[in-house]
């Protein structure tokens, strides 16, 4: 019976036939595609998770970066301030404040290193840097001190902005900041 009515309807409508396996065939096409942009989507998916998964796990570097970026390298070794004596260390802290402060381009001032402060009977040297430095720079030398090694606390932080007339002495923007830093980091002794 079904097939009767079908043939009627052909015999009526002689381009029914085109008709049909066109839309049939428009529709195939059409799932074809979404199914093969959602097959896309997800390997892309897959794709950006992987290249995340590799750089947490230290694999390979972020792939962009820009370049006026001043590359801070990580140190790494002991999360302990290394040396035979305490004033051994105490350099070596002093060493590593320097080291921070002049990959960030800025211009150390005074240096000093506390081998007697109130943290020494538990173990910590302190040191501190005056120094001056463009403002985003400040926060690539506390990034840089605070995320290497050895482990090291910011104690005290004081920023003095440029003075106004001292700020733009040749109009050529703003003057440098005015950093004091002061950091300790905990020395196990003499092994």
């Amino acid at each position: 019976m079904p097939a009767k009515r079908i043939e009627a309807y052909l015999a009526r409508v002689p381009f029914g036939a085109l008709i049909t396996y066109l839309v049939v065939t428009l529709a195939f096409v059409t799932i074809t595609a979404l199914q093969v942009a959602d097959i896309a989507e997800r390997w892309s998916a897959v794709t950006a998770s992987a290249d995340i998964l590799s750089r947490l796990e230290g694999r390979t570097p972020a792939r962009s970066r820009s370049r006026d970026q001043t590359d801070i390298s990580v140190v790494s070794g002991s999360p302990f301030v290394e040396g035979a004596t305490v004033t051994v260390a105490g350099a070596a802290l002093l060493q590593r404040l320097a080291g921070a402060v002049t990959r960030v381009r800025a211009s150390i001032l005074s240096s000093q290193v506390d081998l007697q402060g109130p943290l020494s009977k538990q173990g910590f040297v302190a040191a501190t840097i005056s120094c001056e430095l463009e403002q985003p720079a400040l926060q690539q030398l506390l990034y840089d001190l605070e995320a290497g090694m050895p482990f090291l606390l910011v104690d005290q932080l004081v920023v003095q902005a440029p003075a106004a007339a001292a700020s733009a002495p040749n109009g050529n923007g703003p003057g440098k900041l005015r950093v004091l830093i002061s950091v300790s980091g905990q020395w196990q002794g003499a092994r």
